[in-house]
């Protein structure tokens, strides 16, 4: 069920974040759960080498779909289940959707499990000795060539919302990196002569070798013939023109996502410049902190990356943006917005303060330079005038602006 904000007035000023209005949420109902025994604990390698335990379920329908996977999430949320190989466990489907263990039941109809839980000190897939960064939970692979990595590493830049390669999925990307597919419902398929259906000649080692693909190769593996070859690298050769937000989002640089990355690409309009950019400098970007800025550098000191940055713009992907000119009248100063100014909607000042070099916030804090409050200004006007913050009108603002 969505409910929303009825007045337009108050929806202006909520206004949207970048994928969903603030003036509308959805209210879930109770999830609905099962209770089924944990079989075993498998552990999958994700894009950026995280390592995720999922618990291989006996069968159990909940809400009208059969579940047989779900995610334990981390080695810390093992230990706070504390739960164990055998056990019987209560399975939620999170918001109806996605399903997650919740508690291990102990009682004489589901006594507990004896076999623990271990966590591998080293990848399942290429055996690298796993890390994990003080201050965070996941472990990761390091190995930016583990198969799995690179698997889940194309995945991502063929995806929609990124480069938009049609023709990419799950099937493809395997045999493109050697790995064994089958094409019916039976693992165990072979052909006619007895040999397994499977391909395991790797044409791809890097996204950089998706753009160095022939027609000869594709037409080469099973089940591809010379009219999806033809598709499949039409679809690759227009991907070079995604531009380049859509290359920042492909590149998977920690905590930068579809809207960090537009407003990277509008800032600094090539990634030469971008690559050249200071934490100071990046964190003058709107929505950009120093924990963001600080990933931004430490993505840019890695040669490898560099590298595969250079290979993709030889290979004529484009690496620019139309650069948005930001003004400096307002250069390293620090908005706040409350209430409803009397001619200008909260976004139309947003968009004003960053053209002209300034940073839009959305809370109050000591680093706030000036809060600007109209009608029914709330908590955030009591926050200014307690810290000392200088509150402008409307009339203030653009007098700042014309300067």
């Amino acid at each position: 069920m969505v409910i929303k904000v009825d007045s337009t007035a108050q929806q202006r000023r909520l206004g949207f974040t970048g994928k969903a209005p603030r003036w509308a949420i959805a209210y879930k109902f109770a999830a609905r759960a099962g209770i089924t025994q944990l079989e075993d604990v498998l552990f999958q390698v994700g894009r950026t080498g995280k390592v995720t335990p999922v618990a291989a379920l006996a069968p159990v329908l909940i809400g009208g779909t059969t579940v047989t996977r779900a995610t334990l999430h981390n080695a810390d949320e093992i230990e706070r289940l504390g739960v164990k190989i055998g056990d019987y466990v209560q399975v939620e489907r999170g918001g109806d959707v996605i399903p997650k263990i919740v508690t291990v039941v102990d009682d004489k109809q589901h006594p507990r499990g004896r076999k623990n839980i271990s966590f591998p000190a080293n990848c399942p897939i290429c055996a690298s000795e796993l890390m994990r960064i003080e201050g965070e939970v996941d472990w990761r692979c390091v190995n930016s060539s583990c198969p799995a990595r690179v698997r889940e590493e194309l995945l991502h830049w063929a995806a929609r919302g990124v480069m938009n390669i049609e023709g990419l999925g799950d099937a493809m990307v395997a045999q493109l990196l050697g790995q064994s597919v089958s094409f019916t419902d039976d693992p165990e398929a072979v052909t006619e002569e007895g040999a397994p259906i499977t391909t395991r000649r790797p044409l791809i080692h890097t996204i950089a070798d998706l753009y160095r693909l022939k027609r000869e190769q594709l037409i080469s593996l099973e089940r591809v013939g010379e009219k999806t070859a033809d598709a499949l690298l039409a679809e690759i050769e227009r991907s070079k023109n995604a531009g380049l937000a859509r290359v920042l989002l492909g590149l998977g640089i920690r905590f930068v996502g579809e809207r960090t990355g537009q407003l990277l690409a509008q800032r600094f309009g090539s990634m030469k410049a971008l690559r050249d950019a200071s934490a100071d400098e990046l964190e003058a970007v709107n929505e950009v902190g120093p924990k963001v800025a600080q990933a931004i550098v430490e993505f840019f000191a890695v040669e490898k990356n560099l590298q595969l940055i250079d290979e993709l713009e030889s290979l004529g992907l484009k690496m620019t943006a139309e650069k948005k000119i930001i003004g400096t009248a307002l250069e390293g100063l620090t908005f706040v917005l409350t209430g409803t100014l009397p001619t200008l909607t909260r976004d139309e000042a947003k968009e004003r303060i960053e053209a002209a070099g300034g940073k839009v916030s959305g809370s109050v804090s000591k680093k706030t330079d000036y809060v600007v409050a109209g009608d029914e200004a709330g908590s955030k006007l009591d926050k200014a005038q307690a810290l000392g913050v200088k509150v402008l009108d409307e009339p203030a603002l653009l007098e700042l602006l014309k300067g």
